[in-house]
């Protein structure tokens, strides 16, 4: 289906959504937005032949890297085949997925960013996080590596050369998972780079960052997934990699439907328990780009690799539920703490 259709479905079912609490004028005003929404559509797309206005959708905010990698093209389907539903994707940093699940214009989350999902979670927005899949961040440079980074495994021990030497760093600045992590390595460094003539904060998504740090020929912290999927497109190389700090974690959580009486909690929690079945969880580790993968699975194995405190209960609550898609086995072989 063409993006902008996709986009105007959204919008169409996150207004009507918010309908629903409105006064009856308000609810009318809508309604009119809303025709002439189809109106326009339809006179855009005058050669589509089925428009799915009718069916279902669940609404899910996630990150940017799960979306230019390519992944969830490849994980949905399946889901939305077999439910009659679309996903709507709202592809932005954690930061900003977090503040569109608790503004209520999303059924469930799939972010990266630790601290952030638990404090979702703890302040009531969300219940019932699950580990779903994990990857590594790496940090990225120029072959000429002016700050003498190459094979280091400690990441603060890296970014402290960074700057030791002022050499282009270029952050994604949007408070999103990727842009967290920078910040917790940067800490553990013991520098403080905003507003450094040589740090570059985007504001933009991953991609969009890797793009301008390409331009640059400066440094990055950016997730192994996305690097992968654009490889072909760089010439930056890996630097530093191995730092337990780098681990990479995506989780999911359901929307509180009680706060959120609007939402689709119901195909939501369809979605979450497909992801983390025996069907989803090997439709992600089948996901590869040039052979390599980029994502690993994740469910049923987050104590081990991730020390995850919450795995018992996440197990206890998702697994009735995932089982009925067959319980997930997926298994993940790994040297360390993560596989290439």
């Amino acid at each position: 289906m063409p993006i902008a259709i996709r986009y105007v479905q959204l919008y169409i079912t996150i207004k009507s959504r918010k309908a629903k609490e409105m006064s009856i004028w308000s609810q009318k005003k809508i309604k009119i937005g809303i025709a002439v929404a189809i109106i326009a559509v339809i006179g855009l797309s005058a050669g589509l032949a089925v428009w799915e206005y009718g069916r279902p959708k669940v609404i899910l905010a996630t990150t940017t890297s799960t979306y230019d990698s390519g992944l969830l093209d490849s994980v949905l389907p399946g889901f939305e085949s077999k439910y009659f539903v679309d996903v709507d994707i709202v592809a932005v940093g954690t930061g900003k997925a977090i503040a569109t699940a608790k503004s209520g214009d999303a059924d469930c989350l799939l972010v990266h960013a630790r601290s952030k999902e638990d404090a979702f979670v703890s302040e009531g927005y969300g219940i019932h996080r699950v580990c779903v899949m994990y990857n590594d961040f790496i940090v990225i440079g120029p072959s000429s590596d002016p700050a003498g980074i190459l094979g280091m495994t400690d990441a603060s021990d890296a970014f402290k050369m960074i700057a030791s030497v002022e050499a282009i760093f270029v952050s994604r600045g949007d408070s999103s998972g990727t842009h967290t992590k920078e910040m917790a390595i940067w800490s553990e460094a013991g520098i403080n780079p905003v507003g450094k003539a040589w740090y570059m904060e985007t504001g933009q998504g991953m991609g969009a960052t890797l793009t301008i740090a390409e331009e640059q020929q400066g440094y990055c912290l950016v997730d192994r997934g996305t690097l992968l999927s654009k490889k072909d497109q760089m010439t930056l190389i890996v630097l530093s990699e191995g730092d337990s700090i780098l681990l990479n974690p995506y989780g999911m959580i359901l929307i509180n439907p009680e706060m959120y009486p609007n939402i689709n909690h119901e195909m939501a929690k369809n979605l979450v328990a497909y992801m983390i079945s025996e069907q989803g969880q090997q439709k992600i580790a089948d996901f590869r780009k040039g052979g390599e993968i980029l994502f690993k699975p994740l469910y049923g194995k987050c104590a081990s690799i991730t020390g995850c405190p919450t795995q018992a209960q996440e197990l206890a609550f998702w697994g009735p539920i995932s089982d009925n898609y067959g319980t997930a086995s997926v298994a993940t072989h790994c040297e360390g703490f993560y596989c290439h």
